[in-house]
């Protein structure tokens, strides 16, 4: 086995599955972290545990952060989860999520050693989330970079994000390529207690096009 590790952000969906199965074919020992951050479900959290499994992760950890107790999303608060897509950015954005969790991922890579952390972030088929683009992910490194010892007196870290401009449908094909069983995934932001999905909000539009345009049939189980 590699002695490179990698620390990747797990959510249980078909982003974050590929994003281990590319780790793992680029040699890496993937260590797992998934955020339970009082999300609407737990069963994201279920399918994460189980992708890891899956996907040879050599451990999981489930850190959990209390961001229901500040809201201000429709995935952290009692708001109704759009079913139409609008202009600007949606209600189901969780403020400082993605800083958060990364900055999870960086305290653990530090612990461990490694100086990779790797997420499924996408800025072509995603939701308007300013935490999911180039940008963000480009600052967050520097800073990665100037707040830790790795950073300053080590061999630096680097977030990787491989599904960065990658479309739904290329996602969908690259996992396929994988060998990703994407019907051990969950993407949608109101599934209930047994994982399936809505069919109706937003992660579920864009996942149900993905395979579409991937002319790969949809895996996903709809309540």
């Amino acid at each position: 086995m590699s002695n490179r590790k990698a620390v990747i952000l797990v959510s249980g969906g078909m982003d974050s599955a590929v994003t281990i199965a590319i780790a793992r074919e680029q040699g890496y020992q993937v260590h797992a972290l998934s955020v339970a951050y009082g999300q609407r479900h737990s069963s994201e959290l279920d399918a994460a545990a189980r992708v890891a499994r899956m996907l040879g992760a050599v451990e999981h950890k489930t850190v959990h952060v209390d961001l229901r107790s500040i809201g201000g999303s429709a995935l952290t608060a009692d708001i109704d989860v759009p079913e139409q897509g609008g202009d600007g950015i949606p209600v189901t954005y969780v403020p400082a999520r993605n800083t958060i969790m990364l900055s999870i991922a960086l305290g653990w890579a530090e612990v461990l050693g490694s100086t990779d952390i790797w997420c499924g972030v996408n800025a072509v088929d995603y939701s308007g989330y300013p935490d999911c683009r180039p940008a963000f992910v480009e600052a967050f490194e520097q800073l990665a970079n100037v707040a830790t010892k790795a950073g300053v007196e080590g061999a630096g870290i680097h977030i990787h994000a491989p599904l960065m401009a990658m479309s739904k449908a290329d996602i969908a094909r690259e996992g396929h390529r994988l060998g990703v069983d994407f019907s051990a995934t969950v993407s949608c932001y109101q599934a209930d207690g047994e994982g399936r999905a809505c069919g109706r909000c937003d992660a579920c539009r864009l996942r149900e096009q993905g395979f579409h345009d991937a002319g790969l049939p949809d895996p996903t189980r709809y309540a």
